[in-house]
C-alpha cells in the first residue's frame, strides 16, 4: 500500500509540473516569437515481485511499476502567424531560423523576436533588440546603422541598405539555423543558446524569407493547450483519488487491532 501510495504521490507532482507547463504556454500566447513546448512522459522503474507460494518460475514473477516520469521537454518551432507592424525595424522570418543576438562579451543568442530598435552610441548607432543586445550580421559583426539615414529597406533575402544624403550602405541580417533544434538551450526573453546537442550553428535555408514591417506572433494553440489542461486535470483528479484510496486502505490496516 505504501508503493500505492508512492505511485500517486509521484503522479500528481509530474501532472502538477504539466499543468504549470501548459499555463506558461498559454500566458505567452501573446509573445512576439514564443514557441510553445509539451512535456512528455516515461514509465518509471519497475520492480519485480514474486507470488508468494508457486515454485519461482518466469510465471510466478510479477512487474511492479513505480509511476511516470518527466522523459523530457519537446519544442515546438513552427511558424507562428505573421502580424503587420509597418515597424521599419519589425523584421520576421517566413521558414526556418534565426536572428543572431549578443553582446560584448561574446555572449551568443537566437530568437525568432524581430522587434529591432537603435542603439545611440559613441562609436555609431547600432541595431539592438528590446533587451539592449546586438543584432549580428551574417559575418556575426553587429550591424551599424549610419548617422543620417533618412530611409532603411529590408529585401527578402535579409539585405538592409540605409539610405542617407550622402551615401547608401549595405548589410545583411545574419540568419541562422542549427542541425538538431531540439538541442537549442532556453534561456528565456524568446531566446535560444546553442548546445552539446544542437551541434553549430550554420546559415539557414536561402528558402526562409525575411519580411520587413511584421511580426511574428506566438505559435500557442489554445484549442490545444485548454485540451491538454482538460486531460491532465483529470490525469489529476485519478492520482489524488488513489492516493486517498491508498490512505484510507492504510487507516483501515492501522485499526485492524482496535
Amino acid at each position: 500500500m505504501f508503493q500505492a501510495m508512492s505511485t500517486a504521490a509521484t503522479a500528481l507532482r509530474n501532472q502538477q509540473t504539466r499543468l504549470d507547463k501548459i499555463a506558461h504556454n498559454v500566458s505567452n500566447v501573446n509573445t512576439v516569437g514564443y514557441k510553445s513546448f509539451r512535456l512528455d512522459f516515461k514509465d518509471s522503474m519497475y520492480t519485480h515481485g514474486i507470488i508468494p507460494g508457486p515454485p519461482r518460475t518466469p510465471q510466478g514473477d510479477q512487474q511492479r511499476g513505480t509511476g511516470i516520469q518527466i522523459a523530457g521537454i519537446t519544442m515546438n518551432f513552427k511558424n507562428g502567424f505573421l502580424q503587420r507592424t509597418d515597424g521599419l525595424l519589425d523584421f520576421a522570418l517566413e521558414g526556418e531560423g534565426f536572428f543572431m543576438v549578443g553582446d560584448l562579451a561574446g555572449n551568443m543568442f537566437y530568437t525568432r523576436n524581430g522587434n529591432f530598435m537603435l542603439s545611440a552610441e559613441a562609436d555609431g548607432n547600432y541595431l539592438v533588440n528590446a533587451n539592449g543586445l546586438y543584432v549580428f550580421d551574417e559575418n556575426g559583426e553587429r550591424i551599424r546603422v549610419p548617422d543620417a539615414t533618412t530611409r532603411i529597406e529590408v529585401g527578402t533575402d535579409g539585405q538592409m541598405i540605409f539610405t542617407s544624403p550622402f551615401e547608401e550602405t549595405r548589410a545583411t541580417v545574419g540568419v541562422f539555423t542549427f542541425r538538431n533544434l531540439m538541442g537549442l538551450l532556453t534561456v528565456g526573453n524568446s531566446l535560444y543558446q546553442e548546445g552539446p546537442a544542437s551541434g553549430e550553428r550554420m546559415q539557414a535555408d536561402p528558402r526562409t524569407v525575411v519580411r520587413q514591417g511584421v511580426l511574428e506572433g506566438s505559435n500557442v494553440d489554445l484549442a490545444e493547450e485548454f485540451t491538454r489542461m482538460i486531460r491532465t486535470q483529470r490525469a489529476f483528479q485519478l492520482a489524488s483519488r488513489a492516493l486517498r484510496t491508498s490512505d484510507d486502505m492504510e487507516g483501515i490496516a492501522n485499526n485492524m487491532r482496535r
